[in-house]
């Protein structure tokens, strides 16, 4: 057990001190806060003005749509060919087609593809417009209109629970987020134990080091302390990605067109106090969620699912780097271990919508996609009648990787000392075979 211990600081104490390790860690925080915020911020937001061209080939919506600040409008009856608008300095064009009462739809034609902010007043202006247009065919008084038309908001609850309103998919796209760093870090790490399980054998060091440990001590330290490296480095990212993207959404979440697109809505003052009532808003809802999270049991749950999935996983790619003698050797190897992992995360996409379907408990619990499939339904919680499922799971996981270790244990102790020589799925079931 000391013998594992000391392979297990070594490993780590290697790699941290790394200044790759140091500059990815402070690096990596800043790409992904920076690029999401970025992506986030150019999706929802364009500031530049935008100058569209209605074609009201039905000439009903002339003159009928507001300006804002950054959207000005400009009306024809002809449509412009291909070059004109191409020429023209409009951005955008909007086709009014001459049956739009009865068809409801509309064209619009664009030179650089509008953000979604700019799609929605444009889309509200004509929806307005159209509004006002059947209210007046069918004679029906605007402020009467107005009271009486009703927007839904459709609330649902489970039957036990009724007083609270459910957020399942919500939940489980937070669980999402726990899930692909799961995902990543697997994948980036048990990549990182395979190539330092070859990097020892061609340079011969292995045969060095199996004089003084043996071959499963060898490779048990190596893998958990290259898990404890995954671990440290997530848990800074963690912190320092959550305080820089605090800071940059204070700098640069803005959304000009927001509270015009709301005003636009036309919706009476008591309706659009229900629908924008704090109950309703973005903020309550983030609150709520977070509220509802048990953040103490997916933090436990996180790490634990990360080292189970890690361990599993970097043993069997600890024995593909035992086994063969250049990278180039692995493909044939690699690809069948990563298509259960890859298969988890497809999974998971589904599980966000439908947490507790039958495909999203079933591999919750099968140990090759659990990592990654669980953390979604942890963050909705189990109920009592479910628990058993988390517990199943856990269990699974545990035996799992106990059948990789001892599988992967196998092949090591006889390819880490095997040279120069091409081995296929033949070759590794005849030193499976050699100990029993």
């Amino acid at each position: 057990m000391n013998k594992i211990l000391l392979i297990i600081k070594r490993e780590y104490l290697t790699r941290v001190r790394k200044k790759s390790f140091l500059i990815m860690t402070l690096l990596g925080p800043i790409l992904i806060a920076g690029f999401l915020s970025l992506a986030i911020y150019l999706g929802m937001s364009d500031s530049s003005v935008q100058n569209v061209v209605v074609v009201d080939q039905a000439k009903l919506v002339t003159k009928t749509f507001k300006d804002s600040e950054f959207i000005k409008f400009f009306y024809t009856n002809e449509t412009l060919s291909d070059s004109a608008f191409g020429e023209s300095p409009y951005n955008l064009m909007l086709i009014v087609n001459e049956h739009i009462v009865e068809n409801n739809k509309a064209h619009l034609y664009y030179k650089k593809y509008p953000s979604v902010n700019v799609q929605s007043y444009v889309s509200n202006q004509l929806d307005n417009s159209l509004e006002q247009l059947k209210l007046k065919m069918h004679n029906i008084d605007d402020k009467v209109y107005s009271e009486i038309r009703t927007a839904v908001l459709l609330g649902l609850f489970d039957y036990k629970d009724q007083e609270v309103e459910s957020r399942k998919v919500e939940l489980a796209t937070v669980g999402f987020f726990f899930a692909l760093i799961i995902y990543m870090f697997i994948l980036l790490y048990a990549v990182q134990v395979m190539r330092g399980v070859m990097e020892e054998k061609t340079n011969r060091i292995i045969e060095v080091l199996v004089s003084s440990v043996r071959p499963f001590q060898l490779m048990m330290g190596k893998i958990v302390g290259i898990a404890f490296v995954g671990l440290t480095q997530f848990l800074l990212w963690i912190l320092l990605t959550t305080a820089l993207m605090s800071v940059f959404q204070s700098m640069i979440f803005t959304d000009p067109l927001a509270g015009e697109i709301i005003a636009e809505q036309q919706i009476s003052p008591e309706l659009q106090k229900e629908l924008i009532s704090p109950e309703q808003s973005k903020a309550a809802v983030i609150l709520d969620l977070i509220d509802r999270i048990n953040f103490p049991l997916m933090t436990g749950m996180f790490i634990f699912y990360f080292l189970g999935g890690f361990l599993l996983y970097s043993a069997l790619f600890a024995a593909v780097g035992a086994a063969v003698d250049s990278e180039a050797d692995t493909q044939q190897f690699v690809m069948p271990l990563t298509i259960p992992l890859i298969f988890g995360f497809i999974i998971g996409e589904f599980a966000v919508l439908n947490p507790e379907g039958s495909s999203s408990v079933f591999f919750s619990i099968f140990p090759f996609t659990s990592p990654v499939v669980m953390m979604i339904r942890l963050a909705n919680g189990f109920t009592p009648d479910t628990m058993w499922q988390l517990y199943l799971s856990i269990f699974l996981l545990i035996l799992g990787f106990i059948f990789t270790t001892w599988f992967a244990s196998k092949v090591y102790r006889v390819g880490i000392l095997m040279y120069g020589k091409k081995v296929g799925y033949k070759e590794i079931w005849k030193w499976l075979r050699y100990g029993s």
